[in-house]
């Protein structure tokens, strides 16, 4: 089912690859702008999505400027020839005061958020940090951008973090349809979105590399 959100002048798809793991995923951290590298399990599990993507034509890279993002895609491209852009926009979002504590320690400092929930922080703002609103206004401009210099049948890997992987699907479909999916992204998750002035559509949502191909 394509959706009309967010409009765009070229017809093209994005492979947007949420980084792999970090010791502060493990841990349960919020990272945000924080730039915490990957740990050997996440250069693992990008090595396996370099091999779902094995053999596919990827005409652009673009990659958050953060490490775990980054090196992400580096792994990915391997042995290919595609540059890899860096963009800020591409960013988590940002956690402020919350960067660098797990979810119980926020709440001992926030005890409103008891009954809160760790995996939706769009429905809270943290102190220092943006809102959910924020984020989708600055992954639209991104969007924007890939636009402005796709051509038609591009397919454009995005190395990126949960936070605006839940901001894109937000811009692209509209905030019903991406609430109803209702998803948790994956490290080192693979999500495909074909775009076009008609509108959108998730050709792939969260598929990840079995474990075994992660050598």
């Amino acid at each position: 089912m394509q959706s009309r959100g967010f409009v765009v002048s070229h017809t093209f798809e994005l492979v947007v690859v949420r980084h792999g793991r970090t010791a502060w995923n493990a841990a349960g951290r919020f990272q945000g702008h924080s730039d915490v590298p990957l740990d050997d399990e996440g250069r693992a599990q990008a090595r396996g999505v370099a091999g779902l993507l094995y053999g596919e034509a990827l005409t652009r890279a673009v990659a958050s400027d953060l490490q775990r993002a980054s090196e992400t895609a580096a792994i990915v491209l391997a042995g290919r020839s595609v540059p890899i852009e860096t963009d800020p926009r591409w960013r988590e979002m940002r956690f402020g005061a919350w960067e660098g504590l797990v979810w119980n320690e926020i709440v001992a400092r926030q005890p409103e958020l008891a009954h809160a929930s760790a995996t939706t922080p769009k429905f809270y703002t943290p102190q220092g940090g943006e809102s959910f609103d924020e984020l989708c206004e600055r992954i639209g401009d991104a969007l924007a951008d890939v636009d402005s210099r796709a051509s038609d049948g591009d397919r454009i890997l995005v190395a990126t973090h949960a936070g605006p992987l839940h901001a894109l699907l937000r811009v692209a479909l509209g905030a019903d349809e991406a609430d109803a999916l209702n998803v948790k992204f994956s490290p080192a998750s693979v999500t495909r979105i074909a775009l076009g002035p008609a509108g959108a559509s998730i050709v792939e949502l969260n598929a990840t590399a079995p474990a075994a191909t992660r050598a």
